[in-house]
Formats: C-alpha cells, sequence, structure tokens
C-alpha cells in the first residue's frame, strides 16, 4: 500500500530551508557586492549582480590572514591541551571507585557552572604574572581551561558505552591501565573524542573575552577582533566586513563537515549508561 504523500511536511521543511538559507545567501552575496551596490540593492538581491572581488582584497590588505592564522594556532592548542588533559581524566573517572576520582567529576561539573566573565579579573592577574599577557598563550590557557569540563563530560559519556566485560578481558590478558587507555578506550572513544575537539575548536575560534582582555597588539589579534578593523566610528564597510566573516567561517567549517558524523555519535553517548 503506498503512503500519501506528507504536504504538510514538506512545507514545513521548504520553510525551515528558507529560515535557515536566506541568512547564508545575504552573507554571501554581500560580500561579493560593492558598498554603493549594496547600498542600492541590500543583501537580498538577485545573486552575484555587479560581482567583484574588491572587498576580498581588503581583507587581505588589512592583514586579517595574520588574524586567521593566529586563531587557527590558538585552537589547534586548545584542542590540544584539552585532549591530552580530557582524555586521562576521563578514563580515571570512569574506571576509578576511590572518592578521590568522583571528587574529581564533581569538580569539573561544577565548573559548567562558573562563567567566564565572573573570573576575568584574577584571571587576568594570572595571566600577567606568569608572563603570558600579550600573547597567544595568554588566550590558549583560560580556553582550554573552560573547554575541559565539558569535555570530561562528553568522553566520559563516551567511555561507559565501552562494556565491562572488555575491560576485564584485558585485565586479565595483563594489560597495563595505561595500554588498556591507549589501546581499548581511545579507539572506541573516537566519536566523544571528535565531539570534544570540536567543541574546544569552537570555543576557541569564536571565543571574544579572552582575546579582547589577554591580548593588545595587533600581531596577536584574533579573527574576532580583527573584524574591527571594518568598523570605524563614522560607518562601517559591510561588504568587506561580511567578506572577512565568510573568510573566517570556511576553516571551522570544513572541520565540521569532516567531523559531523563522530560529532552526533559523540553526542548521543553522552549521557552514558
Amino acid at each position: 500500500m503506498r503512503s500519501r504523500p506528507n504536504y504538510l511536511a514538506g512545507i514545513a521543511a521548504f520553510a525551515w530551508l528558507l529560515i535557515i538559507g536566506t541568512p547564508i545567501y545575504a552573507l554571501v552575496n554581500s560580500a561579493f557586492m560593492s558598498q554603493s551596490a549594496y547600498s542600492d540593492r541590500g543583501p537580498l538581491s538577485l545573486p552575484f549582480s555587479g560581482i567583484t572581488f574588491g572587498n576580498f582584497a581588503t581583507v587581505v590588505d588589512s592583514g586579517f590572514l595574520r588574524y586567521l592564522w593566529n586563531t587557527i594556532l590558538v585552537a589547534a592548542a586548545t584542542v590540544a591541551i584539552v585532549l591530552l588533559f580530557a582524555v586521562p581524566i576521563s578514563y580515571a573517572v570512569v574506571r576509578g571507585t576511590s572518592w578521590l576520582t568522583r571528587g574529581v567529576f564533581r569538580l569539573f561539573l561544577l565548573g559548567l557552572a562558573i562563567p567566564a566573565q565572573a573570573v576575568i579579573i584574577p584571571l587576568f592577574l594570572i595571566i600577567n604574572r606568569l608572563g603570558f599577557y600579550d600573547s597567544l598563550w595568554g588566550v590558549i590557557l583560560p580556553t582550554a581551561a573552560f573547554s575541559l569540563p565539558v569535555s570530561v563530560l562528553v568522553i566520559s559519556g563516551g567511555m561507559r558505552e565501552i562494556s565491562v566485560e572488555l575491560y576485564e578481558a584485558m585485565t586479565l590478558d595483563g594489560a597495563t591501565p595505561a595500554r588498556i587507555l591507549r589501546d581499548l578506550v581511545v579507539p572506541l572513544s573516537r566519536s566523544s573524542i571528535a565531539s570534544a575537539s570540536v567543541f574546544a575548536a569552537l570555543q576557541a575560534w569564536n571565543g571574544f573575552l579572552f582575546p579582547l582582555i589577554m591580548t593588545q597588539s595587533d600581531s596577536n589579534k584574533l579573527v574576532t577582533l580583527g573584524l574591527y578593523n571594518f568598523v570605524s566610528e563614522y560607518g562601517a564597510n559591510i561588504p568587506a566586513l561580511l567578506a572577512a566573516v565568510l573568510m573566517s567561517a570556511i576553516p571551522i567549517l570544513l572541520v565540521y563537515l569532516f567531523a559531523r558524523r563522530a560529532l552526533v555519535a559523540g553526542l548521543m553517548g553522552a549521557g552514558g549508561k
């Protein structure tokens, strides 16, 4: 028996597509328009009417590629630090039975409730005392610290999906905890690890507060601060600004496209058993 088409669902899907696609279309279309064309026709005009690449040339000439490279370094270093600590901590939380491991896990959960804005002054004093002010490390370290609680929660949830029998089998074979972590836990927790990696990368890529407070010189600016170069006291170069936004979105979009399946699978297992 043939099922009848669900026209209501089709209309709803088309409406949702319009809601999602309209801002993306306006962003891409405006990035290829001159300032005069943008003022005359607006962002929702016919696609690529009067196309120009001058906005991207303006972005490159402003030194935005340096900000983009700084952001890539910060994101990569943040992900590396988060995984370096989150993976063994999550393993200890899942396999540990002492009060200490339970207390550590509760401590990380407590970190979810602390906003960065509430501790930005002591953080600034610590970073300044360590000599990392106005350097990329001054952004990397606090960003990684505030990404750790969620990462530990997600990765430990994925590790709980591994059956106890597999742990016991490797233990009976004489495997050490380090070998179990390397040969069993990490390969079977790739989805949750990928989820934590994408989350940490997004935190670093979209961060604004830490780059604003912890850096000062132009050479250490990140993308989020570099966008202000196209906004002045008397106006804004909207097409160039949107071209810069488009350029800054491409790297993190590629990361998401390559890791989307692992990201969804990891989030589904974040609750554990």
